[in-house]
């Protein structure tokens, strides 16, 4: 009988090796994780790819037309979630979380996939809510994360998760996560608060919040005895007023007065003032703002008629005047710096006259001709000046420079003195 037996085997054998000898050699897995990508259109109706994740630690992008592999990506784990975002023609990122309790996050373009975030228990579920990511765990807690990967918030649930979905109302623009627990319920959750809770006759094994028929707000839940459930959310609920909706409103610690510095409290009462007075304000601001230029304007024009200014803007007498006083009295020594700017011209006939309070200054030369003014050189006249006063009074010298034949000055200067070496008390 046993060699019987063995014939027979090897008669097996020969022909196992005769069938399979010219097929390829194939790794048979089996898949653990399903998401969708959209391909290029952001429409709900648009084409998808399709993500497989399978335990032999790959995950693939299958082309939804010819059902090729896109993209083949090898992962540290198995994956057992996948959650995408974006377009793959575009960008886009998917969301694995592993059996061995790492989240990794795959980029369009790159070689290996970005580790992400290490949790303290295994997976239960994963989803995006805006640009947070939502993790619940089998220890009992929800986990919320930034796109920084900083914890966010976590509660602790009173039962075991079972299972996660995502909760988009856009009838009521409308984000939340649906919790699935092993004592039959099914928590809705707005960020960190509670919302509302639904008693099924079963423990839910999974869910899915979307369109379904007609319905745009439909929740579909398989439980664990294999039993299908659907809900359909009235399009005028309020989920504001739910159980926990007193958890919603704001703390009772924002009520409380807080000791507000001095100085904030004068910038908040000024930023108050500024909100509710805004365009009274702005009015006056314009008002002061035109009198400033037709004060400015007004200036200017005076200054330029009776030639008060260092630069002479005259065709016939184009001069550039600056003044310097040096000492620390009571003897001072001005010095006067004259120029002409004209390019060819030279000036002839200038000379400068000094007018002061004689009763506080003497000046060594009030009266000072001026050679021949060749343009581009600089001329400087110097004259001695004694202060007269011993009680700190200081007063100030204007400088005249004229042109013999015109009855204006061509340029006026003011120069302020300094006080005299007498006022300084050591």
């Amino acid at each position: 009988k046993q060699w019987y037996q063995r014939r027979v085997r090897a008669h097996q054998r020969s022909h196992f090796v005769a069938v399979y000898r010219e097929n390829p050699l194939k790794r048979q897995t089996v898949i653990t994780a399903l998401e969708t990508l959209k391909k290029s259109h952001p429409d709900e109706d648009a084409i998808s790819c399709l993500i497989i994740g399978t335990e032999n630690k790959d995950m693939y992008i299958l082309d939804p037309e010819a059902f090729t592999v896109l993209v083949k990506q090898a992962l540290p784990s198995q994956p057992v979630f996948l959650r995408s975002t974006g377009l793959y023609d575009v960008d886009y990122r998917i969301l694995v979380a592993c059996r061995n309790g790492n989240i990794l996050v795959m980029k369009k373009g790159s070689n290996s996939p970005k580790f992400c975030i290490t949790l303290n228990s295994h997976p239960v579920g994963i989803e995006r809510v805006g640009k947070n990511i939502v993790v619940a765990t089998m220890d009992k807690n929800l986990l919320c994360y930034n796109n920084k990967i900083k914890n966010l918030w976590s509660i602790p649930m009173p039962h075991n998760i079972t299972c996660l979905a995502g909760m988009d109302f856009k009838a009521k623009t409308f984000k939340g996560i649906l919790v699935g627990m092993d004592n039959n319920e099914v928590r809705v959750y707005r960020d960190k608060f509670l919302v509302d809770t639904l008693t099924l006759p079963d423990v839910p094994a999974m869910m899915q919040f979307g369109k379904y028929d007609r319905e745009e707000s439909t929740l579909v839940i398989i439980t664990k005895s294999g039993g299908l459930h659907i809900y359909i959310l009235k399009r005028n609920v309020d989920l504001s007023q739910g159980l926990a909706s007193a958890s919603v409103g704001p703390s009772p610690k924002q009520f409380q007065k807080l000791n507000v510095p001095r100085k904030t409290k004068t910038f908040v009462d000024q930023t108050l003032r500024e909100r509710e007075h805004g365009v009274t304000m702005h009015r006056q601001f314009q008002h002061d703002l035109y009198r400033l230029r037709l004060t400015t304007a007004r200036n200017f024009a005076e200054a330029l008629q009776k030639k008060m200014m260092p630069i002479s803007a005259s065709n016939f007498a184009p001069l550039k005047l600056s003044a310097n006083v040096q000492g620390i009295g009571p003897m001072f020594r001005l010095s006067i710096e004259i120029m002409n700017t004209s390019t060819s011209h030279p000036i002839m006939g200038a000379y400068v006259v000094l007018v002061t309070n004689e009763s506080l200054y003497v000046l060594e030369k009030s009266y000072i001709n001026l050679p021949l003014l060749v343009p581009s050189l600089t001329y400087i006249v110097n004259t001695m000046v004694r202060c007269t006063n011993d009680q700190g009074v200081t007063d100030s010298i204007n400088v005249f420079v004229y042109i013999k034949g015109k009855c204006s000055p061509a340029l006026t200067a003011i120069i302020d003195m300094p006080a005299s070496e007498s006022m300084i008390v050591v």
